[in-house]
C-alpha cells in the first residue's frame, strides 16, 4: 500500500503534464505600433480552460530632442489571465478575461499633447485561432478593457507645460490581436 499511492501519483502527474500544452505568441499588429515589443505565454489548465501571462514594451522616443517633431509611444504593460474554449483548447472560438496594469508616455502622435500615466485594471476579449501546423497558429482577437488610472497631460513631449491632471474611471478599447502562436 505504501509504494501503490505514490506510484498512482505518480501516474496521475505524468498524464496531466504530458498532456498540457504551452504557446508562446506574439501581435504582429503591435509591433507596427511604433515597435511595440509583446510576448505571451500560455498554458492549458484544463480541458477547456488555459491560463497566460504576457508583456508589451516600448522603450522609443522618437526624434528625441526636437519638441517639434518628436513622438513616443513609450508603455509597459503586464497582463495575467484565461481564455475559454468551448470546443478545442487552442483552437478555435474563444472568450477571455485578465487583469492588467500599464505604464505609459504617449505623445507627438496625433497631436502635441502628450500624456503620461498608470492604469490598472480587468479587459475582456473574445476572438478565434486558426490552426495553420500542428505547432503553428494564427490568432485572431479583439477586447475591451476598464479600471482606474491616474495622469498627466502636457501641451508638448518635452517642454514640461502641465495642461491637466487626475484620476478617475476608464473604459478602453484594450488591444486588436492578429497574433503568431508556436504550441509546444
Amino acid at each position: 500500500m505504501k509504494r501503490l499511492i505514490p506510484a498512482v501519483l505518480l501516474m496521475m502527474m505524468g498524464t496531466v503534464a504530458g498532456a498540457q500544452k504551452i504557446t508562446l505568441s506574439t501581435n504582429i499588429l503591435e509591433w507596427m505600433e511604433l515597435g511595440t515589443m509583446n510576448v505571451e505565454a500560455s498554458v492549458a489548465a484544463a480541458r477547456h480552460i488555459s491560463v497566460g501571462a504576457g508583456v508589451k514594451w516600448n522603450p522609443w522616443t522618437y526624434k528625441a530632442g526636437d519638441p517639434e517633431t518628436q513622438a513616443q509611444n513609450r508603455q509597459l504593460v503586464l497582463n495575467a489571465g484565461m481564455r475559454y474554449w468551448p470546443w478545442h483548447i487552442f483552437s478555435g472560438w474563444w472568450m477571455g478575461a485578465k487583469g492588467q496594469y500599464a505604464t505609459y508616455n504617449i505623445g507627438g502622435i496625433w497631436s502635441r499633447e502628450t500624456e503620461e500615466g498608470d492604469a490598472f485594471g480587468l479587459g475582456f476579449g473574445g476572438g478565434y485561432t486558426l490552426l495553420l501546423t500542428s505547432a503553428l497558429n494564427l490568432d485572431f482577437g479583439i477586447g475591451a478593457w476598464t479600471g482606474t488610472r491616474t495622469w498627466i497631460r502636457y501641451s508638448c513631449p518635452r517642454c514640461g507645460q502641465v495642461l491637466e491632471n487626475g484620476s478617475g474611471l476608464f473604459v478602453l478599447p484594450n488591444e486588436l490581436l492578429v497574433s503568431l502562436v508556436y504550441v509546444f
